[in-house]
């Protein structure tokens, strides 16, 4: 995941993005809970905003990774971790 996408990803979870961070065992459920709410508002949205040509239109929703791709994986670790009842900590 590249910077910008890493930065939304820890801003939806209610952090601040930076090198270093941690998502403790009694915030997980909550950052889960930001992030799926995150995802529907998403999936809510239009891809396209102006489909004056509807078949570039289609091309581009197919070409975009949505935000649901983007968080699955730390979806699926925070869900893992909180089965664990252990802290997500990150770092450079």
């Amino acid at each position: 995941m590249l910077e910008p996408q890493g930065r939304q990803i820890v801003t939806l979870m209610g952090k601040t993005p930076g090198a270093n961070g941690i998502v403790t065992a009694a915030q997980i459920p909550a950052a889960i809970a930001a992030l799926e709410a995150a995802v529907m508002a998403d999936e809510a949205q239009p891809a396209v905003e102006d489909e004056t040509d509807e078949e570039a239109a289609k091309d581009e929703r197919k070409d975009t990774v949505r935000l649901r791709q983007r968080a699955a994986p730390i979806i699926d670790m925070l869900k893992r971790s909180a089965a664990e009842n252990v802290d997500v900590v990150w770092g450079v």
